[in-house]
């Protein structure tokens, strides 16, 4: 029987919010129909962003929301985004679909969103074909409280006050769409440009700089940044950057051809979980690449885009990559949130791709009509791990399961404790068979189960639909026994399970 050991006295780190955070780039319906509609849409909204959309969201208590990109964001010039609508440049979004972009949702509209949301700002400048000019005059634009050419802007265009931005990235995926550079130009250039984005008033928090990480597996790219950007910088500073990034995306059948998010079989199930348990080692290696340069860990990792990628529904322009969200997808957000809790000593931010009608979203929409994805369900589950403490916990008697080549634990799990209640976060990775368990506390005291709540289906392809927005949903979780230090539950197969205790 698998049997997990919990120590709530060992404290093993902070599991920062922002690791929950969410990414909505100019891609699709992401943005308009998804978050964003005009006023004769006849959907209700508050100044353009939709209710639904937005109080579902807040349900997450999202930390962190990433924008305008993404690939659309070395192509952004934000100066098109601002002043009266109709006076706003048109343009072709390259990257995605070849559709006109006309440039209505701007850097007013991220922040009002912001703002409703109640989250923190991630803004994601343009090197790949922008201007160090440019770059430090949104800055200023954004930020700047007093006289100033582009503070003066922000007040002709109706926002007197300056914004916050938490985060800025300077630049993105710059080994690819964002320039095809290679690491030490980039490098050079991330130095050049972040000399520029300026903290403007030194009573208020600094802007956290993003500095461009690796794809996947490209350790070489992490050590050649990491060495270029800390030559000649005092250790201290720690080559003038907060977060270097990671992206990675799960495409069980590749890059090319990806697969399809509803029809597979029960290899591909084992496929598609196998490569997201390749997250774990992608933190590690190129932790350790990062230990080299900065040992204390002052550099957080910010894994600003992840989630499943699979071949876009039937029917739809392929270059909005819409696609469904069955209860794999759930398993896969559930085994990556818990790799990301138990590397919190490195991870601390995270962004999953994206928020809505693209690649695995939290939400779908089709015209005034929205429904939450099994995805969803995982991280309003998950959001009690946000800001609590890792605790130390301990798997044994764990089998591998799997078809094929393909295998994987049968379970994985987190444990974080906040405010005196412990946040067991399970997940069964067999498509077929129930898990027994054992739950020890080493604790000297009597336990009381708070909350029990799980994600799962008898059909690992379920997934929700505008005519069955219910068909997968978080429910109460009850298979379970408790007596003192001691909890015997029994998981169900495909299942992500959420159990809180004080």
């Amino acid at each position: 029987m698998a049997k997990l050991v919990i120590n709530d006295a060992k404290k093993q780190g902070r599991i920062e919010p922002e690791i929950y955070g969410q990414f909505s780039e100019h891609l699709g319906r992401g943005i308009y129909e998804g978050l964003f509609v005009t006023e004769d849409s006849g959907i209700e909204n508050v100044n353009g962003m939709r209710t639904d959309v937005v109080e579902a969201l807040k349900e997450l208590e999202v930390p962190v929301l990433r924008w305008p990109g993404g690939c659309f964001a070395d192509e952004y010039h934000w100066m098109d985004g601002i002043g009266p609508k109709e006076n706003r440049k048109r343009m072709i979004n390259t990257n995605w679909g070849g559709v006109v972009e006309d440039n209505s949702f701007g850097t007013h509209e991220f922040m009002e969103l912001c703002r409703q949301l109640g989250c923190k700002t991630y803004v994601n400048g343009n090197l790949g074909s922008g201007t160090v000019q440019e770059m430090a005059e949104w800055i200023e634009y954004m930020t700047f409280e007093g006289v100033s050419p582009m503070a003066d802007l922000r007040k002709k265009n109706g926002h007197e006050e300056p914004w916050k931005v938490d985060y800025f990235g300077v630049g993105n995926e710059n080994w690819g769409c964002g320039g095809n550079m290679n690491p030490e130009h980039y490098a050079n250039e991330y130095r050049r440009y972040q000399t520029f984005v300026k903290n403007l008033d030194e009573d208020k928090d600094q802007i956290q700089k993003v500095c461009c990480g690796a794809n996947v597996d490209d350790y070489y790219w992490t050590k050649d940044v990491m060495k270029t950007c800390f030559a000649h910088v005092e250790k201290k500073k720690h080559g003038n950057m907060d977060y270097l990034s990671l992206h990675y995306y799960v495409h069980p059948e590749g890059w090319e051809i990806k697969g399809s998010a509803t029809d597979f079989d029960e290899e591909v199930w084992y496929k598609t979980l196998s490569k997201t348990l390749y997250m774990d080692e992608l933190i590690e290696r190129h932790g350790t690449i990062m230990d080299r340069f900065d040992p204390l860990k002052k550099i957080g990792m910010s894994v600003d885009e992840w989630g499943t990628w699979f071949t876009c529904e039937p029917g739809t322009n392929p270059g909005f990559l819409y696609q469904q969200n069955t209860v794999r997808d759930a398993l896969v957000a559930g085994i990556t949130l818990n790799i990301f809790n138990k590397h919190c000593d490195r991870v601390k931010m995270a962004c999953i791709a994206q928020t809505v009608n693209v690649l695995q979203a939290m939400l779908l929409t089709e015209g005034e009509k929205m429904i939450k994805t099994p995805t969803y369900y995982v991280f309003h589950m998950y959001r009690h791990h946000q800001g609590a403490d890792l605790i130390s916990s301990e798997l044994t008697g764990v089998e591998d399961i799997g078809m094929g080549e393909w295998y994987v634990p049968q379970v994985t799990e987190s444990v974080s404790e906040k405010d005196g209640i412990i946040t067991i976060t399970l997940n069964n990775l067999s498509a077929t068979d129930a898990l027994h368990m054992d739950v020890q506390f080493t604790g000297d005291r009597d336990y009381e189960v708070v909350e029990a709540n799980i994600v799962t289906h008898q059909d690992m392809h379920a997934y929700n639909t505008f005519e069955e927005p219910e068909n997968v949903k978080e429910e109460t979780f009850k298979d379970y026994k408790l007596e003192g230090g001691r909890m015997k539950l029994t998981l169900p197969a495909c299942s992500v399970a959420e159990i809180r205790v004080k």
